[in-house]
């Protein structure tokens, strides 16, 4: 099973490659872990390239699923009208699957089934932690929850 995690935030797309097979887990290294989109939403040529671009780094890594956790529409952590195109626009690829996973939905995983290595070991830069954990989480609820 390969999973891209993803994390928005902002104007920023970032990602992580993260592959289990056997039991073992991999990160794999990905020629783009980040899309940083300007004026989102103003530009719709700059929306199709994006997505374009999107679908074209996972069909090149053969990913299976994309992971994104979910942000709050309101309150003070809701997400911006960037972020909420942004994953529309990832969820609109098609033949790709794609989860939104929630807050919630994370913890409980992350309490059921902890990360097995420290983050600071897997070699991936700070700004992607997020993105797999997201990726992690949803692995660990497809190997016990197939049904999902």
């Amino acid at each position: 099973m390969r999973t891209c995690g993803v994390e928005i935030t902002g104007s920023d797309i970032l990602l992580c490659l993260l592959t289990k097979k056997d039991d073992v887990f991999d990160i794999r290294d990905v020629r783009q872990t980040r899309f940083t989109l300007t004026n989102v939403g103003l530009d719709t040529e700059q929306m199709r390239k994006f997505q374009f671009d999107f679908a074209k780094l996972m069909t090149d890594y053969q990913v299976d699923s994309v992971a994104i956790r979910q942000r709050a529409p309101k309150g003070k952590f809701a997400g911006s009208a960037a972020g909420f195109k942004m994953e529309a626009a990832i969820q609109l690829i098609e033949g790709l699957d794609v989860r939104l996973l929630s807050t919630t939905e994370v913890k409980e995983q992350l309490k059921r089934n902890p990360l097995p290595i420290d983050f600071e070991d897997t070699g991936l830069k700070k700004y992607q932690e997020n993105a797999f954990v997201n990726a992690f989480v949803y692995i660990m609820k497809k190997t016990y929850r197939p049904d999902e």
